[in-house]
């Protein structure tokens, strides 16, 4: 019903303005021969005898006029200063032509004609203004009504209280205040660590407290909505902050850094949902790719796994340089790399870019992409990653991992490539799964093959990245929308987290200053307890944990541990140009006792069990030490707690 009636007002605002500015001209014509000659009721016989003409020659030139500079096709209810200088312009040309043809017709140019003149142009002018005026006031307030109205029928105001009282927050206030949100939101606190801020007003609305007053201030006044107007502040003090909002139960919105806030836009349109990245409490990773970009000016690289999150990202950051000559797919999943293919073909139409379906199990196929295409640069992303999966099949970790690893390394050195970079985890350091040793491995065989080759090879190795295929953060999603419960492994479980554009940058980074055989490690940050992730995220979703939503502790899976380790202890560590990419120091190991055995394993694998090729791979990998049930000959408590 409210809608209706908007469009009807809009509608007929032309009709509107045509009727009373001719209504303006009229009285204008009466009111200033009345002022002129002192007739308010009588006015000379001869202008009452011509009054209806004068009226009819008014009305045609000025309506001509307005309709030729489209004065009707403005829209008044919005003061916009062109508008008006527009409408003087076509009011003095209207009135120019009248008078011209009054001169002619009915006066003289006399003292007294121009008198009237000047009366009846001002009057009618200002009429004119006037009535648009009325139409930017009303439509102010009637907007302001029906919006009104309609949050009535939507429901009640809603409750916001604001962290910050600087700049950020006295604009948001502002805007939160005015005709089209005042009758959505009230802005009932402000929230500000400054002793000096608290109890002070700022825009009517009362400075309640410190960081230490959110909940207590949010319960007493019923608030809805928290916004975080501190875009000044640390990752660290913004985690520390909204995880105190995140208890509350109130939806919780941030604005964007004080570096992309956009001065001309609303700021109340540039807030957003917090989500689980504002809660990791330190600074997003931007690392300068200027030198990566230059390495891969004009090359053919190719990116094994691209369908992937990894792989994926790394695609959509080189073809976006737009530096490459080619960049390569080559993924056996055929959706993920359509999926990228189409996503890439809609930003980037002009980017040469090659789709290939092919397996690096398949030995004869790289050889035959290698020849084809005479990739200068191979980054390796293919991999079987997920833990708890590669406990059950070893003998498939060991053919993608391994056996997969050493065909793409010996067809790169085969072909001349001038740098191969492969993607190691944090979970290859003293491995205690399947999918960890198997990455220890492939670390060697590309330490190996560095040796040998012309090729420069080297491995980046990083911990969990957030939103990847596997990570938690989409199981704990899923969980929560189906109404739990949650299913953490262990309370005290920990994880290094990074965003994937990040982890991708910095392997870019890491691969353009390698000189060959490093082992480099990216700086993860603090490490994230599971369990107060998934806290978080509970209530980042409107729910309480423990009582909306369960927290359910299944004990560690096999292959699993409560901490994840960046370096083996013997490798040390030294810093590299980058504060957030460092080198392990390589561990001493056999290189022909390493392809000796692979060669061995590879022909009894197929007849080998599971536990025989777990065997090997301990022998290959001494600091190698399974923890599952099947492969380590001990037995493993697990508990299942529901909090």
């Amino acid at each position: 019903m409210l809608d209706k009636s908007v469009t009807f007002v809009k509608n007929h605002m032309k009709a509107f303005l045509v009727i009373a500015d001719v209504a303006s001209l009229l009285f204008a014509i009466w009111f200033s021969a009345a002022l002129k000659f002192d007739a308010v009721i009588r006015l000379p016989e001869w202008f009452l005898n011509n009054f209806i003409y004068i009226g009819l020659l008014s009305i045609v030139t000025m309506l001509a006029s307005f309709f030729f500079f489209k004065i009707y096709k403005r829209m008044w209810q919005y003061f916009i200063a062109r508008d008006y200088a527009d409408l003087m312009k076509a009011f003095a040309i209207a009135k120019l032509v009248t008078y011209t043809c009054f001169s002619f017709i009915w006066f003289e140019y006399t003292r007294a004609f121009i008198t009237w003149a000047f009366l009846d142009a001002v009057i009618s002018f200002v009429w004119i203004v006037a009535t648009r005026g009325f139409v930017f006031i009303g439509y102010y307030l009637w907007k302001k009504k029906i919006i009104a109205e309609k949050n009535l029928e939507q429901g009640k105001k809603k409750k916001v209280m604001i962290i910050g009282a600087g700049g950020a927050a006295m604009r948001l206030i502002s805007e939160l205040k005015s005709a089209t949100n005042s009758a959505r939101y009230t802005v009932v606190a402000l929230i500000d660590d400054s002793r000096r801020k608290q109890g002070e007003m700022l825009y009517g609305v009362k400075v309640c407290g410190g960081r230490e007053d959110i909940v207590r201030v949010a319960k007493e006044l019923d608030v809805d909505e928290i916004y975080f107007a501190v875009p000044s502040a640390t990752e660290s003090t913004k985690k520390e902050i909204l995880e105190i909002c995140n208890k509350t139960g109130c939806v919780l919105k941030t604005l964007p850094r004080i570096t992309a806030i956009k001065e001309n836009q609303n700021i109340e349109n540039q807030l957003r949902k917090v989500d689980y990245t504002d809660l990791l409490g330190r600074e997003q990773i931007k690392p300068d790719l200027s030198g990566a970009f230059e390495l891969l000016k004009d090359k053919t690289v190719l990116v094994t796994g691209g369908g992937g999150s990894i792989g994926g990202e790394l695609v959509r950051q080189i073809v976006g340089s737009g530096v490459a000559k080619n960049v390569i797919i080559f993924e056996i999943a055929e959706n993920g790399a359509y999926e990228i293919q189409q996503e890439l073909r809609r930003k980037y139409p002009e980017a040469k870019l090659t789709v290939l379906i092919g397996s690096v199990r398949d030995e004869k196929r790289l050889c035959e992409v290698f020849e084809e295409y005479r990739p200068d640069i191979v980054y390796h992303a293919a991999a079987h990653k997920h833990v708890p999966l590669m406990e059950d099949s070893p003998k498939e970790a060991v053919k993608n991992n391994v056996y997969g690893t050493f065909n793409l390394a010996k067809t790169a050195d085969k072909y001349g490539v001038k740098r191969f970079v492969m993607i190691s985890t944090d979970k290859a350091v003293n491995p205690t799964n399947v999918m960890g040793a198997t990455k220890r491995i492939c670390e060697m065989i590309v330490q190996s093959f560095n040796k040998k080759s012309n090729t420069d090879f080297v491995a980046v190795r990083f911990g969990n990245v957030l939103g990847s295929n596997g990570s938690v953060i989409p199981l704990f999603k899923e969980q929560i929308e189906s109404g739990g419960p949650v299913t953490v492994t262990h309370p005290d479980i920990i994880r290094y987290f990074m965003l994937i554009p990040e982890a991708v940058s910095l392997v870019l980074q890491a691969g353009a200053n390698a000189k060959g055989g490093e082992i480099f490690i990216l700086d993860m940050g603090s490490p994230v307890k599971i369990r107060e992730l998934a806290e978080n995220l509970i209530r980042l979703s409107g729910h309480i944990p423990g009582e909306d939503i369960e927290i359910k502790y299944t004990g560690l899976r096999d292959g699993e541990k409560l901490y994840e380790e960046l370096l083996i202890s013997e490798e040390g560590i030294q810093k590299t140009e980058s504060n957030l990419i460092y080198v392990a120091r390589p561990m001493e190991f056999d290189s022909e006792k390493l392809f000796l055995r692979l060669d061995e394993m590879k022909k009894d694998i197929e007849t080998a069990s599971n536990k025989e090729i777990v065997d090997v791979i301990k022998e290959l990998v001494p600091t190698f030490t399974p923890n599952n049930t099947a492969y380590n000959g001990s037995e493993k408590e697990k508990e299942t707690v529901t909090v």
